[in-house]
């Protein structure tokens, strides 16, 4: 099958599964996010062996480490995934619910209700995880999805798809509710960029390269979400035996991820102090350094920082160091880099956190926590579909209530106009 064939086909099969999804009850939407779970538990061997396949090729084509554990499915991880439809299943079922009402002096009763966006296009890249959070979280929204996942994660994502579509199918969800693209045809993402026929929001979840694509090509409404030049500032008052820890854990758990930081920025004031045995620590763990004139004093592995590396998302062990003079610097600097999603101060100072908070424009702000909490499941939303750094219609971790729109429901008694 040709990829506009099966972009045409699996539309149209979309847009007929989200009628019948928009007034599906919350129970029945429940009980197939259970046997999705239940499913992905069950045939865990098959989705391991199909992601081995992935592997095997990514590493073969020199994928960068980092890329290729986003990349890896283990039992763990699809635990962790069917625990996160259990999440969203225990979650308020968000369709139906009453935003707001009033009674006009006509007499004409206006409530304002939560109604699903429809059919929702998701393009992403090595991520087969986000598969089931994008199924599991659109399902429970009411919405069909149409999922466009990278050809680096085409035997993941088929196995995955196969077995989470059959377990809702299987409780009554419509064929079509959650349909894969199969073709790894790159032509095929700008067709779908193009199927407003079909799809009623496209959402892209990737690198910098592949959101700028969709923003810039899709005639679909885009919900955009962004890449992550994430930072976090040691301030003055710091605790440093805290700071130590989270400036660590932002950069090394997952270096890969988007809430990872990228740039850690240290007051001149604690620089001699704490920056010694935070460069070595990264150095054993073997962190590629880059920093200012001033941090390259402590330690010698550290190698003059570009213009490039302040704005750059490494996804990989690299960190760029900078020692600032002050607040009022960390917070210039993070408004020339950022790309407004996940930043940090470590301080003990009430009035620095206050201000930092207010002043850094970013979806997600920290006090004294790692910015790698920026995640739908760290948040208590069962899973994610992206993290959006926009600031129309949806910010920050995107759970239920963004995979929504709204309907005006009035009723009347013989009312008419004048």
């Amino acid at each position: 099958m040709d990829y506009v064939t099966e972009l045409t086909e699996k539309g149209k099969a979309a847009k007929q599964a989200a009628r019948k999804l928009a007034t599906m009850s919350t129970a029945l939407k429940n009980q197939a996010l259970m046997a999705m779970a239940a499913a992905l538990e069950a045939k865990q061997a098959a989705i391991i062996a199909a992601n081995c396949k992935d592997i095997e090729r990514a590493e073969a084509n020199g994928m960068p480490k980092p890329l290729v554990d986003r990349l890896l499915l283990n039992k763990a991880r699809i635990q962790g995934m069917a625990e996160g439809l259990r999440q969203v299943a225990a979650l308020p079922d968000p369709i139906g619910e009453t935003i707001g009402g009033w009674l006009r002096p006509n007499g004409l009763a206006i409530n304002k209700i939560r109604v699903p966006l429809g059919v929702i296009g998701i393009i992403y890249e090595a991520r087969p995880n986000v598969t089931v959070d994008a199924a599991g979280l659109c399902l429970k929204a009411g919405n069909a999805v149409i999922l466009r996942g990278g050809s680096e994660a085409i035997e993941s994502n088929k196995a995955v798809t196969t077995i989470i579509s059959e377990a809702a199918q299987a409780v009554g969800v419509p064929a079509g509710a959650i349909a894969l693209v199969e073709t790894t045809d790159r032509q095929a993402v700008t067709t779908m960029l193009k199927l407003n026929q079909y799809l009623d929001v496209i959402i892209p979840r990737g690198g910098a390269g592949l959101i700028r694509t969709v923003v810039e090509n899709s005639t679909v409404p885009v919900i955009e979400t962004g890449t992550g030049v994430c930072h976090t500032f040691v301030d003055a008052t710091a605790d440093l035996g805290m700071a130590q820890d989270i400036a660590f854990n932002a950069k090394v758990s997952r270096p890969g991820v988007c809430n990872a930081m990228e740039t850690l920025l240290v007051h001149e004031v604690v620089a001699a102090q704490f920056l010694p045995d935070m460069l070595a620590r990264y150095h054993q763990a073997g962190v590629d350094l880059r920093g200012c004139e001033q941090t390259q004093k402590y330690h010698n592995a550290v190698k003059p920082a570009t213009e490039e590396d302040w704005a750059a998302e490494f996804h990989d062990l690299i960190l760029a160091v900078k020692v600032v003079p002050g607040l009022e610097a960390a917070i210039e600097h993070i408004a020339a880099y950022s790309t407004k999603h996940s930043e940090a101060i470590i301080t003990r100072d009430y009035e620095n956190a206050k201000r930092f908070q207010q002043e850094v424009d970013a979806a997600v702000v920290y006090v004294n926590a790692s910015t790698r909490f920026t995640d739908g499941f760290e948040f208590g939303f069962g899973a994610e579909i992206g993290i959006s750094t926009q600031k129309l219609h949806a910010r920050g971790p995107m759970g239920l209530p963004e995979l929504t729109s709204i309907k005006y429901v009035i009723n009347g008694n013989g009312q008419i106009r004048n």
